[in-house]
C-alpha cells in the first residue's frame, strides 16, 4: 500500500538544508513573483536570504488569504481530557518519567468542561490526551467523542496516533479532524526524543495521515514542534508531505500549525531559536505556496506576536487555552503539559479581532444527509 515513506526515504536531509541556506535574493524574487510557486520556491521563501522581502512576503500574504477566506478567524479550544502517557518524550510535561500526578477525566467531569467552553461560545473543540492505551486508548477517545457530539458542531483530536479501523470508527461518531504533528522529520533527532514508548517508532507516526486520508477523516492537520532541530528543514518536510497528501487524499482539507517549543516540567532547552521574524517568515511561505491550507496559531505564542500575525495569514486561533485535564474548571491547579504566552480571556481576543475588522466565526462546517429528498 503507498504512503509517504516512500518519498520520504528518496529525501536526504543534509541535502536539503544546503538547498535552503544556498537560497539568493534572485531565488527570492523570483519565487515572489511567480504566480504558482513551487516548493524550490518556498525553500527560497523559508531560506535566509528572503529575510529582508518580509514585508512584501506579508502583503501578499495578507491578500491571498483576504481573497480566499475573507476577513474571518474560525475560534477553537483545546480540552485535555488526560494527563497520562506511556511515552518517554524530553519536551513534554507529560512524559512518563516526570512524577507528576496522573489525571483523567470521567464523563461528568468532561461535561463540565465542555459547559465552560459552550457559554464561551466555542462549537469548535479539540480534545488532547496523552499517549496511553490502556487508560485513554480508542474505547474511551471513541466513548468522549460520542459525549460530546451532540455539543459542538465540530470535533477535533490530538491524541494517539491509531489504525486506520480506529479512525474510521471515530468519524462514524462524529470526530472531524486529526491534528498529527510528525514533532521532527530528523529520523535521528526524533529517536533521541522519543526513546520509549509507542512514539519511538517514528514510520508509524509518519503514516499516519495516510491512514487519516484512507480513513477518509475530514481534516488533517501537519506540523513540526519547533526547536528540536532547523525548524527550516523540518518546514520543507511538512510542505513536502502536505502536497503529498493533498494529490493522494485529494477530498481532504489540511491544516498547517506552528508550535514552538515551550517551558513545560522537564524543561527541555530548544537546540535551535526560533525568532518572531521566523515564524513570521513561515507563515506567509506557507500561504504563497499554498493559498487553501489552513493556517492555525495557538496560545503558546505572546499576546503582542498573535496580534500582529493575525494579519500575514492566519486563518484559526485558539483563545484561554488551558493545557491540564479539567483546566477550565474541574482541577483548574493540575500540570499543565507546557506553559501557554497569551492568556488573555476569549472576550478580550474576540474584542481585539473586531477592532481589527475580523469576523469572528465559532461554526463553519455542517454535517448535511445525503438522503434523497422525497418532496423533489
Amino acid at each position: 500500500m503507498h504512503s509517504f515513506t516512500s518519498l520520504f526515504n528518496r529525501q536526504d536531509w543534509d541535502t536539503i538544508v544546503a538547498d535552503i541556506y544556498s537560497k539568493t535574493s534572485e531565488d527570492v524574487e523570483t519565487a515572489l513573483h511567480n504566480n504558482k510557486r513551487t516548493l524550490e520556491d518556498f525553500k527560497a521563501l523559508i531560506s535566509p536570504a528572503a529575510a529582508p522581502y518580509l514585508e512584501q512576503m506579508a502583503q501578499l500574504s495578507s491578500a491571498l488569504t483576504k481573497k480566499r477566506f475573507g476577513n474571518t478567524m474560525q475560534m477553537f479550544a483545546p480540552m485535555y481530557l488526560s494527563n497520562e502517557c506511556q511515552n518517554i518524550c524530553t519536551y513534554c510535561g507529560f512524559s512518563v518519567t516526570n512524577k507528576i500526578p496522573r489525571r483523567t477525566l470521567t464523563d461528568v467531569e468532561i461535561l463540565k468542561e465542555a459547559n465552560f467552553l459552550k457559554n464561551k461560545g466555542y462549537n469548535h473543540i479539540l480534545l488532547v490526551t496523552g499517549e496511553a492505551n490502556k487508560t485513554v486508548g480508542v474505547d474511551y477517545i471513541n466513548k468522549a467523542i460520542k459525549l460530546l457530539n451532540k455539543e459542538f458542531a465540530n470535533i477535533t483530536i490530538e491524541v494517539q496516533p491509531l489504525d486506520q479501523n480506529d479512525y474510521e470508527l471515530l468519524s462514524k461518531n462524529g470526530l472531524y479532524a486529526v491534528l498529527v504533528y510528525q514533532e521532527t522529520y530528523h529520523k535521528e533527532e526524533y529517536k533521541k526524543h522519543h526513546p520509549k514508548g509507542k512514539k519511538s517508532n517514528f514510520y508509524y507516526r509518519l503514516e499516519t495521515p495516510d491512514r487519516l486520508g484512507k480513513a477518509g477523516v475530514h481534516k488533517i492537520g501537519l506540523g513540526a514542534l519547533f526547536g528540536l532541530e532547523d525548524w527550516r528543514a523540518d518546514s520543507f518536510y511538512t510542505a513536502l508531505h502536505l502536497q503529498y497528501l493533498q494529490k493522494t487524499y485529494w477530498q481532504t482539507k489540511y491544516s498547517i500549525s506552528f508550535p514552538r517549543l515551550r517551558p513545560h516540567s522537564g524543561g527541555l532547552e530548544p537546540k535551535v531559536i526560533m525568532e518572531d521574524a521566523d515564524l513570521a517568515q513561515l507563515i506567509c511561505a506557507y500561504r504563497l505556496l499554498d493559498e487553501d491550507v489552513e493556517l492555525s496559531i495557538s496560545t503558546r505564542e505572546s499576546e503582542k506576536f498573535r496580534n500582529n500575525i493575525i494579519n500575514f495569514g492566519i486563518t484559526s486561533m485558539s483563545a484561554e487555552s488551558k493545557t491540564n485535564p479539567g483546566g477550565y474548571v474541574v482541577e483548574p491547579e493540575s500540570l499543565e503539559q507546557f506553559e501557554i504566552s497569551d492568556d488573555r480571556s476569549t472576550e478580550t481576543i474576540t474584542a481585539m479581532l473586531k477592532e481589527k475588522d475580523f469576523e469572528v466565526v465559532w461554526k463553519d462546517w455542517e454535517t448535511f444527509s445525503l438522503a434523497p429528498n422525497k418532496h423533489n
